[in-house]
């Protein structure tokens, strides 16, 4: 199984490790507005950007989701959602308090079946029964077609990577530009 460090402590992670070329599995996660089931992975009509952060009340998965709702923005055609083990309440408040309008902020804390399912529960050490940092792209057919895995939990992902993935893997528009495409 994966390993990741905080702080230069090797942290083990387990569940099962999902890696580039593998299905996505298909979870539901609780959407902190309104507290709706959400699904992620699996196909889709629309690539998934899936961020994992441990939780959005530290200084560096705060800033990851304000940049990853800043320039995801921009890339058509990608289903944007942040996971992590925080509240569904405190994620809401984070997202008012934010300004997080250009994804969607998602809670694992009822069973931890994504931590699970894409192996990024931290296992033991200072933040055992939370996520690790992680990045997955997820393709239309529900292949994963990226994934990054953090080394260490309090540095960010390499945000042009994951970002030029989620384009790629984004459905291409076929509209000719004579105006008469939905």
């Amino acid at each position: 199984m994966a390993t990741v460090t905080l702080k230069g402590n090797v942290c083990n992670l387990c569940g099962t490790e999902v890696n580039v070329g593998d299905n996505a599995p298909e979870v539901t996660v609780v959407n902190s507005a309104g507290l709706a089931d959400k699904v992620v992975g699996g196909a889709k009509d629309k690539a998934q950007l899936i961020v994992v952060v441990p939780s959005l009340d530290t200084p560096v998965c705060a800033s990851e989701t304000r940049k990853f709702n800043e320039k995801a923005a921009a890339i058509s055609g990608v289903e944007v959602t942040v996971v992590s083990m925080d509240l569904p309440f405190a994620a809401g408040r984070f997202c008012s308090a934010e300004g997080i309008e250009n994804l969607t902020v998602a809670s694992d804390f009822r069973n931890k079946d994504f931590a699970k399912a894409y192996g990024v529960l931290i296992a033991d050490g200072a933040l055992a029964g939370i996520t690790c940092r992680a990045v997955f792209v997820v393709g239309t057919n529900g292949k994963v077609v990226y994934k990054e895995l953090v080394p260490e939990i309090t540095a960010e992902p390499d945000y042009d990577s994951a970002l030029n993935a989620a384009a790629a893997a984004a459905p291409k528009s076929t509209c000719c530009g004579g105006g008469h495409c939905s």
